[in-house]
């Protein structure tokens, strides 16, 4: 299992690493830079904000790996409790999130369709079958409607939460780091499914391929289309 973890972990933090110089020529290229036009910002020149496709490129990198892998060797099995599905659902979740952020970095939309994109990415994951499970075992009501705007509000929420935290060099990729790396170790304590554990190292192995490149003074942003990414998978 650890060896698993630690190729999760070297293989997601190496194809982040790569990738964020091209994400930052990428970022160029489409002009999806962040320029300091007011005074709340405290970088002084234009900032490529792009990085977190690199991030997302470790995240999937490294877990489908692994997921293969590990399919071939029936060290696990995706058609239990229809994992498959939750699976398809999580990715789907994340491309129609990454779709809306993306214009938003590049382009730049209304703060309402950008909710609406996130509600849409959410209510996938909710309908393939991924659920809280706490909230359905002390929930005071059985009103499936109840549990499903939970659900979605649950990950709308910190998907948001991550997204505000995004306003300092290194900040929200570093307390992510720490997040994930602390869920990793509880989904290993606690017995959890192979996949979360596998999913919470493949986000810390991305974010620390990221901080290099973000840490004080940085050398470009995740945008949108990272913090999003990252609030979304800790959700």
């Amino acid at each position: 299992m650890w060896g698993d973890i630690a190729i999760t972990f070297l293989l997601a933090f190496i194809t982040t690493y790569v990738f964020t110089p091209y994400s930052i020529r990428l970022a160029r290229k489409v002009k999806a830079l962040d320029i300091p036009k007011d005074k709340r910002k405290i970088h002084k020149k234009i900032m490529p904000r792009l990085g977190g496709i690199a991030i997302v490129a470790g995240f999937l990198v490294s877990a489908i790996y692994l997921i293969i892998a590990m399919i071939i060797e029936k060290k696990l099995d995706i058609f239990t409790n229809n994992y498959y599905i939750k699976l398809i659902g999580f990715l789907l979740g994340i491309i129609v999130l990454e779709v809306f952020c993306y214009f938003d970095d590049t382009k730049g939309i209304k703060p309402i369709v950008k909710l609406i994109g996130q509600i849409i990415a959410a209510t996938i994951v909710v309908a393939s079958g991924i659920v809280i499970d706490k909230i359905l075992e002390t929930s005071p009501t059985s009103i499936l409607a109840n549990e499903i705007f939970l659900k979605v509000f649950w990950i709308v929420g910190i998907t948001n939460a991550i997204n505000l935290l995004d306003g300092l060099d290194g900040l929200s990729s570093g307390v992510s780091l720490i997040s994930s790396i602390c869920l990793m170790f509880i989904f290993i304590l606690n017995s959890s499914p192979v996949i979360s554990i596998i999913f919470a190292t493949a986000l810390a192995g991305s974010l620390l391929g990221f901080l290099p490149f973000n840490f004080n003074p940085a050398r470009t942003f995740m945008g949108d289309t990272g913090s999003n990414f990252i609030g979304f998978v800790l959700a």
